[in-house]
């Protein structure tokens, strides 16, 4: 299903201090608006994944699974800076009539979601009944439930936080000087940069997932074409980085890690307790037990901080990419919060394998 196009013709500032005459974001929706509107779903999407959840959440939206079209409307934008679609670097700057390039205004979380909310207004939503979203994709769902506090029935924010961590800026940072150390990095073409990305990317491909997980899956050697012996989980890297090259750019990725970095929902909110603690949403925190990234404590202090929020830890081998997934267990703890949301305390619910 192709996306559709939503162009903002006003002057939009930036946290930055930068202005747009004007922006264009890309989003899917499935299923129909119902009559009081009250059955919107909004997904979030990661780091470098499109607006199209059918494409990377399979497990989840669909016929028959927890987020069917024909029950719900749902929506998915796809986040400005990305390239599938919003306004991103490779886009032509209208003041300069080039593309942005190094030169493009990034946006931070809450500029997304001020920029989501023109959209939500232009479709005529009134009220979203679920928000939905896993690492960044949780972050954009937390800020905008944080900026709108009655606007969300229920949210389920997935392996994600409250702040980018010094942690994880460190792995940004890394995967960022990985993309300015490649030579062509200053040019602007849309190839820039793409040998450090792919680098870059299997730096992050550690982070997301763990021990456990290469030990199973990558063990021992692949044969090579010329008879020599390479570790499997050495071929595994340069796969990924390869594959990412083949569907993404540079300046997106750039771009988009330094908006993660920049996540924190207390900013000029007097501090995180205080802005989660505005949260009107029936709220549910699901973590990944071996998430190395975005770490349980994380979403133990959402859970914490969020008025009557629940936290559920799904023990799972997959690291942070359990959010992707662990489809049977997100699946069932959403129903049954739902369900019997009023019954729950305020503890740690353990999934079963």
């Amino acid at each position: 299903m192709p996306f559709k196009v939503f162009t903002y013709n006003k002057a939009f500032i930036l946290e930055s201090g930068r202005t747009l005459q004007r922006f264009h974001l890309a989003y899917h929706v499935y299923g129909q608006l119902n009559e009081s509107k009250t059955n919107v779903v909004w997904i979030f999407h990661a780091l470098t994944a499109n607006s199209d959840p059918l494409d990377w959440w399979q497990g989840l939206v669909g016929k028959n699974k927890l987020l069917d079209p024909s029950k719900y409307f749902i929506i998915c934008v796809n986040m400005p800076g990305s390239c599938y679609g919003s306004i991103g670097p490779l886009d032509v700057d209208i003041t300069t009539n080039k593309p942005f390039y190094h030169n493009f205004p990034w946006f931070t979380i809450r500029d997304m979601i001020k920029a989501y909310q023109h959209l939500k207004n232009e479709l005529g939503i009134i009220n979203i009944q679920i928000g939905i979203g896993g690492s960044m994709g949780g972050q954009q769902l937390l800020e905008w439930a944080i900026e709108e506090p009655y606007l969300f029935e229920y949210i389920f924010p997935i392996a994600t936080n409250a702040v980018h961590s010094p942690w994880a800026i460190a792995f940004n940072a890394s995967q960022r000087w990985c993309i300015e150390n490649d030579s062509t990095w200053k040019e602007e073409n849309k190839d820039a940069g793409i040998e450090g990305m792919k680098i870059a990317r299997s730096i992050a491909l550690i982070s997301y997932r763990q021990y456990a997980t290469y030990k199973d899956s990558q063990k021992g050697f692949t044969d090579e074409h010329d008879g020599t012996k390479v570790f499997k989980s050495e071929t595994y890297q340069r796969y990924q980085g390869e594959k990412l090259a083949k569907r993404f750019n540079a300046f997106s990725y750039y771009f988009l890690s330094q908006t993660m970095d920049y996540h924190d929902v207390g900013r000029n909110r007097n501090g995180i307790e205080k802005a989660l603690e505005t949260v009107k949403a029936k709220t549910l925190v699901i973590g990944i037990s071996s998430d190395l990234l975005f770490p349980i404590i994380e979403q133990e202090q959402l859970a914490f901080y969020i008025p009557d929020a629940h936290l559920a830890v799904i023990d799972s081998q997959f690291g942070h990419d359990g959010f992707l997934l662990e489809f049977d267990a997100i699946t069932s703890l959403i129903k049954n919060f739902m369900q019997v949301n009023k019954d729950y305390h305020k503890n740690i619910y353990v999934s079963p394998n």
